[in-house]
Order: C-alpha cells, then sequence, then structure tokens
C-alpha cells in the first residue's frame, strides 16, 4: 500500500508545486510608465489609488462591471466637474460612493500619511501631477512604504500617449484584450481624418479655441500646443493661438483675437441641466440638447467683442463638452472638429454615432447627454 501510494502522493505534490511556483511568478512584473520609468506593479492589483477621478472614463473602457471595483481611494474631481456622469455612475454602482476621498479637488492636495494608510498596492498618477519637489516626496514616501507608482498620460500629449496609455493601464489591470479592441476602434476612427486631410491641398480654417466659456470675466483662455489644441490641430484648424502662445495653455487678449478675425469659433463648457458655479454652459450627460443650445446662445449674448467675429456672424460657432479633454472619448471630439471644419470632406463622419457605439461596445452605461452644440443667432 506504502509502495503504491507513493506516486499518487508524488503526483498530487508536483501540480500542488508547480502552482506555488506560478504564483511565486506572477506576484510582481514589469512595466515602462508613460514617463519611460521601469516599475515593478502587483501582477493583479487589487487596492489602487488613482490620481483623479475623472481617470473614471479610461477605467470604464477596460474593466467589465464596476469600473471602479479595485479604486480604494481618489480626489473628488469628478464629482465637482462631472456631477452629471458622477450621478449615473454612482446609480448604477452605489459601492463608488464609499470609495474614501483623497483630496476635494486633485492630487496636488494629497496628504501622503492618509494616502500610505489606505495600503493601496499600486497609485495610477496623471502626468500632469508630476512636477519637480512634489513629485520626488512623493514618490520617495510612496516608495520607501513599497507601493508602485506608474504615470499615464490622458490630458497632455494626448495625441501621442493615449494609446501607450491605454495599452499600460491594460497590461496593469490585466485587461490587454479590452485594452487592444479599444485601441483599434480609437485608430481607426482616427486613422480616417488623418488619411482625408493627407490628401487634402485647400485651405485651413482659423480657429478660435475658448476653453469654459462664461467662467471668467477676462477673455480668453486657450489651449496651443497638447490638449485640445493639438486635437484641433489635428482635425486640420490653424489654431489662431499657436503663434503667441508657447505652452499647452495660455490667455488669447482681445487684439490678437480680433485681428486674427477666426473662421471658426470653437467655446467649451460643462455643467448640468442645474448650471453650476465655473460657468452655465451646459453640456455633457443629461443635458438636452435644447439645453445645451439656449445655454450657447444665452452666454454668448454676454460676449460682446466676440459677437463682431467672422465666425459668429456666419453661425460658424460651436460649443463641447469640455471633459473631452481629459479621457479617450476625444475621439469623438476630433472628429466633430473635423466636420465642423471640412463639412464636405466629412460629410458621412457622423460624431454622434462614433460616441454612441463607443459607449455600446466599451461603456457600462446607456449613451446620453449632449456633447455639442452650433450656435443658433436669432
Amino acid at each position: 500500500f506504502y509502495r503504491s501510494g507513493l506516486p499518487m502522493r508524488n503526483s498530487l505534490m508536483l501540480p500542488l508545486f508547480s502552482l506555488l511556483l506560478g504564483v511565486f511568478n506572477v506576484q510582481a512584473k514589469m512595466v515602462t510608465d508613460i514617463t519611460g520609468r521601469q516599475v515593478e506593479v502587483p501582477d493583479n492589483p487589487q487596492r489602487i489609488v488613482v490620481g483623479e477621478s475623472r481617470m473614471l472614463y479610461t477605467l470604464a473602457l477596460l474593466e467589465p462591471g464596476n469600473p471602479a471595483q479595485r479604486i480604494v481611494g481618489w480626489p473628488e474631481d469628478m464629482a465637482r466637474f462631472d456631477a452629471q456622469s458622477w450621478q449615473l455612475y454612482t446609480q448604477k454602482f452605489p459601492q463608488i460612493k464609499a470609495i474614501p476621498s483623497i483630496s476635494k479637488g486633485n492630487f496636488r492636495q494629497v496628504n501622503i500619511e492618509n494616502l500610505i494608510q489606505l495600503k493601496p498596492d499600486l497609485v495610477i498618477l496623471a502626468r500632469y501631477a508630476k512636477e519637480e519637489g512634489d513629485s520626488d516626496l512623493l514618490l520617495t514616501a510612496l516608495s520607501k512604504a513599497g507601493i508602485a507608482v506608474i504615470y499615464v498620460d490622458l490630458r497632455v500629449d494626448l495625441l501621442h500617449n493615449t494609446v501607450p496609455s491605454v495599452r499600460l493601464l491594460g497590461e496593469v489591470l490585466n485587461r490587454q484584450q479590452r485594452a487592444e479592441q479599444f485601441i483599434d476602434f480609437y485608430q481607426q476612427h482616427m486613422g480616417v481624418i488623418q488619411q482625408r486631410l493627407a490628401g487634402y491641398r485647400g485651405p485651413k480654417p482659423k480657429v478660435m479655441l475658448h476653453l469654459h466659456l462664461g467662467r471668467r470675466e477676462t477673455c480668453c483662455t486657450t489651449a496651443a500646443h497638447g490638449n485640445l489644441g493639438d486635437l484641433l490641430a489635428f482635425a486640420g484648424g490653424d489654431n489662431i493661438a499657436s503663434a503667441s502662445i508657447k505652452g499647452v495653455y495660455g490667455e488669447l487678449n482681445p487684439e490678437t483675437i480680433l485681428t486674427a478675425n477666426p473662421d471658426i469659433y470653437i467655446a467649451t463648457g460643462m455643467a448640468g441641466p442645474q448650471g453650476k458655479r465655473f460657468s452655465d454652459l451646459r453640456l455633457g450627460p443629461l443635458v438636452t440638447q435644447q439645453e445645451a443650445d439656449e445655454s450657447f446662445r444665452q452666454i454668448m449674448q454676454k460676449q460682446p467683442m466676440l459677437a463682431n467675429l467672422k465666425a459668429i456672424k456666419n453661425h460658424q460657432a460651436w460649443s463641447i463638452w469640455h471633459n473631452f479633454y481629459l479621457s479617450p472619448y476625444h475621439v469623438v471630439a476630433v472628429e466633430m472638429f473635423a466636420k465642423a471644419f471640412y463639412p464636405d470632406l466629412f460629410a458621412d463622419i457622423n460624431p454622434q454615432q462614433t460616441f454612441k457605439q463607443l459607449y455600446q461596445q466599451f461603456l457600462p452605461l446607456p449613451f446620453s447627454g449632449t456633447y455639442w452644440s452650433q450656435l443658433q443667432n436669432e
């Protein structure tokens, strides 16, 4: 009995040993983040802190079911700056409301000790948070605590870093297949715009991009190099800010605007149906087309300088949802820009349909809301 039992015992032990060996081998893996840092991350992280809760836009593309299922801490930026999406996600996944807040606005205000007490096995930060001094302090503290930190970029260099960032998140979350499916969708739609414009030889429209219409008394904050400014250029627009503003963001003075007299005007906003403290330009989830149109018209009536522009007089003025600026959903904004700039060249492109497809294929919520509006002068 003993002799005949030995092979059986060995046959049981070998798979168990192999299983244990496999566990040790997959406990961690090396990835390269968007800044080029090589980071050892847990193979299947379960306690993640993210540097902004609006990363939910991207996590929702990758994580089936509750997109925040692994999140144990985040700032309150989505609840503050996109109350409509916050409402929809917390209605469908009530457990999201229980995720601890690590700051009111963004990651720069985080208490490091409180963060470490959440015992994350991974921290995912947006590239803008990587600043000298504070960043070194944070990285040092988290490294001493044995916590892996990676950077993604979904808000600065969108054209170059969106695909690598989505791929990195797919790798880290073990959602590689879903990441590649979205990347295929993204590249296919961006590619159509790029290819058609490559064969276009006509003039480019001069475009003014006005961030947060109605938010400030002064005019006008814009994006020039990076962020929505890069998307505008990719879609074939000649950004009137690109010559005078050297960074990502800057202020256009009235003289520059009036001298340029742009062909097309684009404003951003993100207020919900009730309006909010930033501005009353209503766009995004839960907003009707009528609310978007009416709020745009009313705010523009309070902008006497802009009323004299050629773009306004020629009905070539649009508003667009500001939160496109920090998620891969910006592929839809690129289509909307391209269609506004070159209506004949992109007559068959339907950004609304593209956004609906994105929701149907990748997101856990049904599509809702209004994300752009064309100014209708009375």
